[in-house]
């Protein structure tokens, strides 16, 4: 004979039923009271922004000896007319004239090549500028090598050595050069000696016609050289 199996129930006691009723108590006591409301989000600290940004490309600007034209509309209105040969041309520095050569440009223009040559100090440069045989550097006579079939002289006066006027002079024997030209194929600045500072400017092809003519604050002396 099978036989069920079959479990007792006894009635609680009182006690019994203090203890349930105790542990019914705690359990609502332990209900989060906020339930059921919005919950805001933690603040948080906001990203620094110091040196977060991205810093913004300077747009580029013209260096020493890159062919710049910002003398230009300035050149332009005071430039004598060519000459008809290709004759020496002079001018006289002031009796002040203290100056260094402190930057060397080379620019290209419709009909002629153009070269400025800026300087600093106190009062104004003369110069001789013209043809010569070779290119060779005053006054030792030594060979400078300079690209070009003729060789235009720019000797500027009225200069004095870079420790003598606190300026820094622009490097020396440094071709400059600029896209484009036909007349011009580079210029070279070669030092100053004796009150004097001397350039080299090569031409390709034979002596051209040029102009040599003086702009002020600062002082640039500008030669043009005809195409």
């Amino acid at each position: 004979m099978t036989r069920s199996s079959r479990s007792s129930r006894r009635p609680l006691t009182a006690g019994a039923l203090g203890a349930v009723a105790a542990l019914a108590l705690l359990g609502a006591c332990g209900t989060d009271d906020t339930a059921g409301e919005p919950t805001t989000p933690p603040e948080t600290s906001a990203a620094p922004t110091s040196g977060t940004s991205p810093t913004p490309t300077p747009e580029p600007t013209a260096t020493s000896g890159s062919g710049t034209t910002d003398d230009d509309a300035e050149a332009d209105s005071a430039a004598p007319p060519f000459p008809a040969d290709t004759d020496v041309d002079t001018a006289e520095p002031s009796s002040d004239a203290r100056l260094t050569v402190t930057d060397v440009r080379v620019g290209h223009h419709e009909g002629y090549d153009r070269v400025v040559l800026e300087l600093g100090g106190t009062g104004t440069p003369g110069w001789r500028v013209e043809y010569v045989d070779s290119a060779t550097e005053d006054p030792s006579d030594a060979a400078v090598e300079l690209s070009g079939d003729s060789v235009l002289q720019v000797m500027l006066n009225g200069t004095a050595y870079p420790y003598d006027t606190g300026l820094t002079e622009f490097p020396l024997r440094e071709a400059v050069t600029a896209p484009g030209t036909t007349a011009v194929t580079e210029a070279v600045l070669l030092g100053t000696f004796e009150a004097q500072s001397q350039a080299l400017v090569g031409i390709d092809g034979d002596p051209r016609p040029f102009r040599a003519y003086l702009l002020p604050d600062p002082a640039r002396v500008v030669v043009d050289v005809q195409q």
